[in-house]
């Protein structure tokens, strides 16, 4: 009787290693299955505009973003040529019904100030602001409408960066928000001539966006 139950433990010790196989297999076949995957979406986020990336672009855009957004800019770096000043307002609707707006709040003084000086400034404050802009300006282009839902995901980012900042900066509640864009040129070296470099390139003014959260 004892031989048996020795048989039986010898046989399960003898089985154990190939279910460890078969299932460290299965995984590792799942991960090259998935990272294939990630590998064609990211090929067809990037690549130029093509009848599969048109056919399947949901199912791409919802893969890719928020986590997996690609660009170029590593292997073709496009060097700023302007300067762009984000200035933002509030307004508030008083229990009389009358409104009141505040003055321009620049935001990106507020970031340039947080990073002169500063040995090792704060990747937030030199890119969130800025990589936010650059998203709505990608969604939605010269037409401040959400065509998409990334456009008004990224609407959303940019509106609650800047009522997040307001708030914190004026204590003061509000309702509603509107940015204006201010685009400078970026100075040549040398002397200057005339005024030309502080003539803006663009004076954007946004819609005003109803913001949640800031109303006392």
């Amino acid at each position: 009787m004892n031989g048996g139950v020795e048989d039986g433990a010898d046989e399960r010790v003898r089985r154990s290693p190939r279910g460890w196989e078969t299932g460290l297999r299965a995984i590792a076949i799942l991960c090259l299955a998935v990272s294939l995957v990630h590998v064609i979406l990211l090929f067809l986020h990037v690549a130029p505009a093509n009848t599969v990336s048109k056919r399947y672009s949901h199912l791409i855009n919802a893969w890719v973003y928020p986590l997996f957004e690609q660009n170029w800019r590593l292997f073709a770096p496009d060097p700023e040529s302007v300067n762009r000043q984000i200035l933002v307002r509030t307004a508030h609707t008083g229990p009389d019904g009358s409104t009141r707006v505040s003055s321009w709040f620049d935001l990106t003084a507020v970031d340039t100030a947080a990073v002169e000086h500063q040995p090792f400034p704060s990747h937030t404050a030199q890119n969130m602001l800025r990589r936010a802009w650059a998203g709505y300006v990608d969604s939605h282009g010269g037409d401040d409408t959400a065509h998409t839902e990334r456009a008004l995901m990224m609407r959303t980012y940019l509106s609650n960066i800047a009522a997040d900042r307001v708030a914190a900066h004026t204590g003061e509640p509000f309702e509603f928000i509107q940015l204006r864009v201010v685009t400078l040129p970026i100075a040549a070296s040398g002397p200057a001539v005339g005024d030309r470099s502080r003539t803006p390139v663009e004076n954007r003014r946004l819609p005003w966006w109803k913001v949640s959260g800031h109303a006392q």
